[in-house]
């Protein structure tokens, strides 16, 4: 069974999902082929003649994103060649579905350089766009025990005790570190500028960011969700959980992350692939895991597939030289940073979700991105991504420089 390594990977910055937003004017397939042809330029590789696979997640297939987004990317970004091509939903973990999928093509021996990666473009395609009856129908909700993914934030802060100020004190965080970070230059080799035909840069940088957040503003904000859970969604879950009693609402918008348009795609493939095309891998992926949990406990499945990819690879997160934890509303990566107790000082270092947005489906590869790109500029060695979903589905990455 040959390695999988990361060449590289490279994502657009995240704008505002609104319209307001930055990229609303960009096809998708559009956006993820600015960023084939920069992959291709600056590792100076011939990827119609050295790719053999395209993977995008993607959650949102209906309308613009629609018709199989992960072919039109390729005929977008003029891959002409042999290049399979897949689209995959996989809720908020679908990019990094993607890798873990192209980590499995790899080590199955499947020959040539792979792409793997995601799209999200929430101005052009809304959440939920696709109408699924567990989206619209409250009886067959009840019966799968489908929750809207932020009642499954509230659900998690219910049980832990999680206060509204416990949240805000996390989503100023993340702001803080993001703005720091950007100013710093930290995201300077990994974030692509998108550009229009003409040449001119449309958005450079993520654009929910706010480094002046301050408690006192968060603290004005009102919890905002107590009117969706008691449309259904609280008897489903005290009715898992009758210990509860009952549900506290504490995110208040300003909890959740922004709703954003964006993609990242990471360079893939085995060890003589990359000698094939001329290139030296940055990275070797470790361990790749992907857990379910019941569909009410909706984040647990992310904390199952963390402790099965840490257990694949042998390591603890005392082992690990930075962690990438998706910030899926302020309550998951608070309940990881108490419960876990990992080292703080090597967690989301750079800021996170709640400060840059959430393009669901590019989610993955866009934390994979900023984890190789931040273990190499602090020069460590190892990192995990992890993600987590509504409907109880998570999944995680370890990977180590080489």
């Amino acid at each position: 069974m040959q390695d999988a390594y990361i060449y590289q990977a490279l994502r657009t910055p995240r704008a505002k999902a609104r319209a307001e937003g930055s990229l609303k004017g960009v096809h998708p397939e559009d956006l993820v082929a600015g960023l084939v042809r920069e992959i291709a330029q600056r590792e100076s590789v011939d990827l119609d003649q050295n790719l053999s696979r395209l993977t995008l997640g993607c959650v949102g297939q209906v309308g613009a994103q629609g018709g199989q987004i992960a072919h039109l990317a390729k005929a977008s970004a003029g891959l002409n060649g042999n290049v399979t091509t897949r689209t995959l939903n996989n809720y908020c973990v679908s990019g990094l579905s993607a890798i873990g999928d192209t980590t499995m093509a790899v080590r199955a021996g499947e020959d040539g350089l792979m792409l793997a990666g995601g799209v999200e473009m929430l101005s052009r395609v809304p959440f939920l766009a696709d109408k699924a009856p567990v989206y619209t129908e409250p009886a067959r909700a009840e019966k799968l025990n489908w929750l809207a993914p932020i009642l499954g934030a509230e659900l998690l802060a219910t049980e832990a005790g999680f206060t509204k100020q416990d949240l805000d004190e996390i989503t100023v965080r993340s702001h803080k570190k993001a703005a720091a970070a950007w100013q710093a230059g930290h995201y300077d080799t990994g974030v692509v500028p998108v550009v229009s035909e003409t040449g001119e840069i449309v958005c450079a940088r993520d654009e929910w960011v706010k480094g002046d957040m301050s408690l006192e503003a968060l603290g004005r904000r009102a919890p905002a969700f107590e009117e969706l859970g008691k449309a259904g969604g609280e008897a489903i879950m005290l009715r898992h959980k009758p210990e509860l009693g009952e549900m506290s609402y504490v995110h208040s918008v300003s909890n959740t992350p922004g709703l954003s348009d964006a993609a990242a795609l990471v360079l893939m493939g085995g060890k003589a692939a990359g000698e094939a095309a001329g290139l030296t891998p940055r990275a070797r992926v470790v361990a790749y895991a992907e857990a379910t949990s019941h569909p009410v406990d909706q984040f647990c499945g992310g904390f199952m597939a963390m402790e099965e990819a840490l257990r694949r690879a042998g390591l603890s997160l005392d082992d690990l030289d930075l962690i990438e934890f998706m910030e899926a509303f302020a309550a998951p990566p608070l309940f990881f940073e108490r419960i876990y107790k990992p080292d703080m000082d090597r967690v989301n270092v750079n800021g996170g979700h709640l400060a840059m947005g959430h393009p669901m489906g590019a989610t993955g590869a866009i934390l994979t991105t900023t984890l190789l790109h931040e273990l190499e500029r602090r020069d460590v060695s190892r990192g995990m991504v992890v993600t987590l979903a509504g409907g109880g589905v998570g999944a995680a990455l370890v990977i180590e420089r080489v």
